[in-house]
């Protein structure tokens, strides 16, 4: 297993689907989206449904019977008008989610989704199924996997790199290669920052960002912690994200 990370969407390399494409995609969005659809899965939702596009999103949720469907999105780290949700992974609660289709737009990472749909394996990641997410590559063994960051309006993101770095490291403990630099600084980050996460991420620029916009430090905390649910989010179909649990 070879593994790569890019940063943001448009560093993905035009490749996929031919013989130099990647067998397995991992997208990250630390703060907040793919934590946000780790607890959703985690606490019942039937799928995550990922939008790049907003028209899209209420054309299609309009299908689902209103009592089964929950519109979760945010532009600019604040909840959109006239949905239900932000993208807050406190709020994804059972009692909220169970059993419900989430329909779900954000600023970053749900962009990076929509880049590397048409890979055979999708799945996310964030630092709470970390370990979830590297024994089922580990146990599916996919030759070339490529990690992609969400970042932040196209630009580089601290914590999305961080949690690069800490599922390279489970990968490369049990053999994993490292494929292009950017997975070697990735790693070197997380070594710098792996004894306080939480750190790491209220340093980020999207990390104060929050911090400006009001009182997340529930968020924060959720969102750093690692290794503590067993759920790999895993596209079943186009855009579309169940939970498969290791």
């Amino acid at each position: 297993m070879q593994v790569s990370y890019f940063h943001v969407a448009a560093d993905v390399p035009d490749a996929i689907g031919t013989p130099d494409g990647p067998d397995a995609a991992v997208v990250i969005d630390v703060l907040r989206a793919t934590t946000t659809i780790a607890w959703a899965l985690h606490n019942g939702a039937e799928a995550v449904q990922a939008f790049a596009d907003l028209d899209e999103l209420r054309l299609q949720s309009q299908q689902w019977p209103e009592n089964t469907r929950l519109l979760l999105g945010e532009r600019g780290g604040r909840m959109l008008e006239g949905f239900d949700l932000g993208n807050s992974p406190v709020a994804v609660i059972p009692d909220v989610v169970k059993g419900k289709r989430l329909f779900m737009s954000t600023t970053n990472g749900t962009r990076a989704l929509q880049r590397v749909r048409e890979v055979s394996m999708v799945m996310t990641v964030a630092l709470p199924n970390r370990q979830a997410v590297a024994k089922q590559l580990l146990r599916d063994q996919p030759e070339r996997v490529w990690m992609v960051g969400s970042g932040w309006e196209g630009t580089y993101s601290l914590e999305d790199s961080l949690a690069a770095g800490a599922l390279a490291d489970a990968l490369v403990t049990s053999g994993a290669g490292i494929a292009n630099d950017e997975m070697q600084a990735a790693l070197a980050l997380w070594a710098q920052w792996k004894h306080d996460p939480e750190a790491c991420l209220r340093t980020a620029s999207h990390g104060q960002r929050l911090t400006r916009l009001g009182n997340h430090d529930a968020d924060f905390s959720c969102c750093a912690g690692l290794d503590q649910l067993s759920v790999v989010p895993t596209q079943t179909e186009p855009g579309v994200l169940r939970s498969i649990s290791v």
